[in-house]
């Protein structure tokens, strides 16, 4: 009888796991529908918008530079990025794939409401509290990452590559399915990594992080968190590297204070 009930227990939460997913996939697909739709102008005023100097940052670099008369060491007033499509069915299947992206994207907070509405009823009431404004927290954050990822990292990343010549006999030509690999791997990745102080806050009330951690492995963490900042920023540019890393190590001492201090016994 015993089997019996976990063999119908196990089936009932497969159902229950089933009924998420669809939903989450319905949500998804009704964006990416909505997105495919609008995505001709999304391109043209939104993804496409780095390639172009009068995007804000190169703006705002072009205003910085001017009190320094340092123009001829960021080329922001002639900065100009032409992409090419080189295969013959690629704008199509780009314009479904950049659907279904932006669609994860904007579904985000949904989708991970789900998830939690499946997983929540497996745990006790003490376990549950504080996850309210923790979604809350963990959404806003994840906005915040890739609104950091779209007009901070990417267009330094953009402006770095596209002007990098090992040689002045090799032009550059960039293809668009490579522009929009390193465009949507930078800004999702920023979204994902923005979610640190969330992830703290969750082992710390599950009692596996504390605060000593943090002033324990400081040194160490800023060797890491290079490391992570070149691989989302794959240039030699300190300055970029510096305006990727500055940010996930606030990030780092954000999380350090979110987590409770580890009682002395």
């Amino acid at each position: 009888m015993t089997e019996n009930q976990q063999e119908l227990n196990f089936w009932g939460h497969l159902d229950v796991l089933r009924g998420v997913l669809i939903r989450i996939v319905v949500v998804v697909l009704l964006f990416g529908i909505a997105l495919f739709s609008f995505m001709p102008w999304i391109f043209d005023n939104v993804i496409l918008a780095p390639c172009n100097e009068n995007f804000p940052l190169y703006i705002f670099f072009n205003y910085i530079t001017s009190f320094f008369d340092a123009g001829n060491n960021l080329p922001i007033e002639s900065f100009n990025v032409n992409l090419i499509n080189i295969k013959l069915a690629s704008q199509f299947f780009i314009h479904i794939s950049t659907s279904c992206w932006m669609a994860v994207i904007f579904s985000f907070p949904f989708i991970i409401y789900q998830l939690w509405s499946f997983i929540s009823p497996g745990l006790y009431e003490h376990e549950k509290r504080g996850v309210k404004p923790a979604f809350l927290f963990g959404n806003i954050m994840f906005f915040l990452g890739v609104a950091v990822g779209y007009f901070l990292v990417f267009p330094l990343t953009l402006r770095f590559l596209a002007d990098y010549q090992l040689s002045e006999a090799i032009h550059n030509t960039i293809s668009l399915e490579s522009y929009m690999d390193n465009f949507f791997i930078i800004t999702f990745m920023m979204g994902i990594v923005f979610e640190l102080p969330l992830l703290a806050w969750l082992l710390g009330k599950m009692g596996f992080l504390y605060r000593e951690f943090f002033s324990t492995y400081r040194r160490h963490a800023i060797v890491v968190l290079l490391i992570l900042a070149a691989m989302i920023t794959p240039t030699g540019d300190p300055f970029t590297l510096s305006a990727v890393f500055f940010p996930i190590y606030v990030l780092w001492e954000l999380s350090s204070k979110l987590v409770p201090a580890k009682e002395i016994q």
